[in-house]
């Protein structure tokens, strides 16, 4: 077994002990990284910061659910991302339903726009877009999720979660041309 895997399991039964330090550790650990989840769920760092806190909670209260299948890391960022939607359900009195009319698409010199961006100023554009746009650009693009699972997560059809990934992209696209 590799040192760091070693050391990860030791953390985590320390943390199962109720360990403040190794607790603390883990905040460490994987509260940077966390915290840049939590900020594309959100316009303002003060919501992402108390989306890590809640998270972190969540991670501490339900340690013992994780078996050790697959990595920590990612069980930890599913956790972030659900404590996100559920404060934007929360949040969002209309739900996530809209309707759904034509989408638009993308051209090659549109994405290559995104391409050149420094990472901080594409966030930033990111934070700007509504909710419901930003939530489903960030389950689709950045965590990897398909349209059925955004369907499940968001309360909402496969067809819509597609629209909403291309009205994101389209939104994003013209903010970027702004800032060109």
């Amino acid at each position: 077994m590799p040192e760091s895997d070693y050391r990860e399991q030791q953390l985590i039964s320390d943390c199962l002990r109720g360990d403040r330090m190794a607790q603390k550790r883990l905040y460490e650990t994987y509260s940077g990284k966390m915290m840049a989840v939590c900020l594309r769920y959100c316009k303002d760092r003060e919501t992402a910061k108390d989306l890590l806190h809640d998270g972190f909670l969540k991670v501490y209260t339900h340690l013992e659910s994780f078996k050790g299948s697959g990595s920590f890391e990612g069980w930890i960022r599913r956790i972030m991302v659900n404590t996100a939607l559920e404060f934007l359900r929360k949040q969002n009195d209309e739900g996530y339903h809209l309707d759904v009319e034509e989408a638009y698409t993308l051209s090659n010199d549109e994405i290559g726009i995104m391409e050149r961006m420094q990472a901080e100023e594409l966030i930033q554009v990111i934070q700007r877009l509504p909710d419901t746009y930003r939530t489903t650009f960030n389950l689709f693009v950045v965590e990897g999720f398909s349209h059925r699972e955004i369907a499940e997560a968001m309360s909402i059809t496969e067809s819509s979660s597609r629209v909403y990934l291309t009205r994101a992209r389209q939104m994003l696209q013209d903010m970027l041309a702004k800032v060109k």
